[in-house]
């Protein structure tokens, strides 16, 4: 069996620091060199899964196919690496012990008494393990999440540490860091990446490579002092500069032949690298025909005084690859849907943009404004994109102010509503009752049938797509056949016809007006878009050269 190359990704000196787009440039960049590369992330919490972290302390929750809900960093990964990844490539705190814990209590142990060290970082070890020969890869990339010196990842970096003892060639740390650069003093600081290096040796471990996160590229000055006091030879010191595209970052890596150092040091032959699909996404970044203007209403942005766009990372990334993928430059705008509900003479502001997104989310606030802004675009005819709730509540909008019925709700926001037009799923429904919540939802891929002729059908060009999924609440059927004499187009739907997928209105009345059930901007991808976003893209830059 061939020796199989792991790469650990920590961070140093602040968390936000740029990990997870490290951790897939660097796959990018061995791919380019012709190696098989796969990628896990480690999360320092004791939640079992990110289904139930909150999305403007952690960031989105991002799904796999397999309905495992994940960090948003696998995401990252999928999209630069363009693989669709396997549950095994997450874990974290929980998961780790709930393993051990059952392990424990069915004698797999044989006895022993189980202890944090060594038996977690075992775990953690024989899941990396597993996950790399699953994958049958060249090079494993492994990211853990969270800061050197947090208590909290002081075991998988034990792992990391007994992982190279075990494997002397085969197990490379690369740690990024943040040099500041205080307007006041002048003169970007190494000390604090120096401490964070200290912290790391302190846990076992020196790292190989130390990328070098700052506000602009690093000085030969600043090289030798990270050299000199981090135990590392300057070749080693990889810069990583603010640039405006995060997927310019496996061509500026490059720039400081970054892989070849790796293979070398992984004692690994390589070949000549290709970065072309790269520098052509590039090229379309920085030389687009026009702009397109796109509003997100959400309702997950605030985080005291900042706004947290990480909340719908994937529906960002998603609409800046379809605006690539169309030649245009995307303008984004994130809105807060409870203005709308405090003043509603601010819809009238929606009219600068060119094509709106609805995404999706949970609970009551902020619903009344989304439900007023999808009325104003339906009203206005400015394409509209609405993302699982953005769709349900459409359906609802769709079934107030057409059918006439306006107490119509959705039962996760008002359960005594006389027109559930949006209800539970049944099986769902004792869940909620005795209150488990966790990964009660319908999670992860499921084929759709589209009707023929229909706009989601010039999107996928197709009559069957399988996409992700993350909700409790369906369309009720019980309102289809009603909906859909007054208009509302129902475009996808399961293969046995009770779920709604996709629905819109027909183009003859709107230029682009859909929703889906599915989350689409989970299948994105940097060079090809997402076919729903592409058309979704391509309706607004119409709409801009209508304005």
């Amino acid at each position: 069996m061939k020796n199989r190359k792991y790469i650990f990704v920590v961070g140093g000196v602040m968390s936000g620091v740029g990990k997870g787009i490290t951790t897939s440039s660097i796959g990018a960049i061995l791919k380019a060199r012709g190696f098989s590369v796969t990628a896990l992330k480690i999360d320092p919490y004791i939640n079992v899964d990110a289904g139930t972290m909150n999305p403007t302390e952690h960031g989105e929750v991002f799904v796999l196919d397999s309905g495992l809900e994940t960090d948003q960093d696998m995401g990252n990964y999928e999209r630069f690496l363009d693989v669709t990844l396997p549950p095994e490539n997450y874990m974290t705190t929980g998961s780790i012990y709930e393993s051990v814990i059952h392990k424990e209590r069915d004698l797999k142990y044989k006895g022993k008494c189980v202890e944090v060290v060594p038996h977690i970082p075992l775990e953690v070890i024989e899941r990396i393990e597993k996950a790399s020969e699953k994958a049958k890869s060249d090079i494993t990339l492994i990211e853990i999440g969270g800061t050197v010196g947090e208590y909290q990842n002081i075991l998988f970096l034990e792992a990391a540490r007994m992982m190279r003892i075990k494997h002397p060639d085969d197990v490379i740390v690369v740690m990024v860091s943040y040099l500041p650069l205080p307007s006041k003093v002048g003169e970007m600081k190494t000390k604090p990446t120096q401490y964070a290096v200290r912290t790391l040796n302190s846990a076992g471990i020196q790292p190989d490579f130390i990328i070098a996160r700052a506000e602009t590229y690093l000085d030969q000055r600043r090289k030798e002092k990270i050299a000199m006091f981090c135990n590392i030879p300057e070749r080693d010191v990889i810069s990583a500069p603010d640039i405006e595209s995060i997927y310019e970052v496996p061509i500026n890596f490059e720039r400081d032949d970054f892989s070849r150092l790796i293979l070398k040091k992984l004692k690994l032959k390589y070949n000549k690298t290709d970065l072309k699909k790269w520098y052509d996404l590039v090229d379309k970044i920085k030389n687009p025909k026009r702009t397109v203007k796109i509003g997100i209403v959400g309702k997950y942005f605030d985080t005291g005084d900042f706004v947290l766009s990480d909340a719908y990372i994937s529906v960002i990334e998603a609409v800046k690859h379809a605006a690539y993928f169309n030649q245009v430059k995307p303008e984004i705008d994130w809105i807060s849907s409870e203005i709308y509900e405090k003043d509603p003479e601010k819809l009238e502001n929606l009219r600068q943009y060119d094509g709106v997104v609805i995404p999706g989310g949970f609970g009551s606030r902020g619903i009344e404004g989304k439900i007023s802004v999808i009325e104003f675009l339906r009203k206005e005819k400015i394409p509209f994109l609405g993302l699982c709730y953005g769709m349900q509540l459409a359906v609802i909008e769709f079934t107030r102010n057409v059918l006439g019925k306006k107490d119509a709700n959705s039962t996760e926001v008002n359960r005594n509503t006389k027109n559930p037009v949006v209800d539970i799923i049944p099986e769902q429904k004792k869940n909620l009752e005795d209150g488990n919540y966790g990964a009660t939802m319908r999670l992860g891929s499921y084929p759709a049938i589209i009707k023929k002729g229909s706009l989601a059908n010039k999107a996928y060009k197709s009559l069957k797509t399988n996409e992700r999924h993350r909700h409790r609440w369906e369309v009720n059927f019980d309102y289809i056949e009603e909906l859909e004499k007054a208009g509302l187009v129902f475009s996808g739907k399961s293969p046995d016809g009770k779920l709604m997928e996709i629905t819109e209105l027909p183009q003859s009345e709107h230029p682009f007006f859909l929703g889906t059930q599915f989350h689409p901007e989970l299948k994105t991808n940097p060079s090809k878009g997402h076919p729903i976003f592409n058309e979704f893209i391509k309706a607004s830059a119409g709409n801009s050269s209508r304005k």
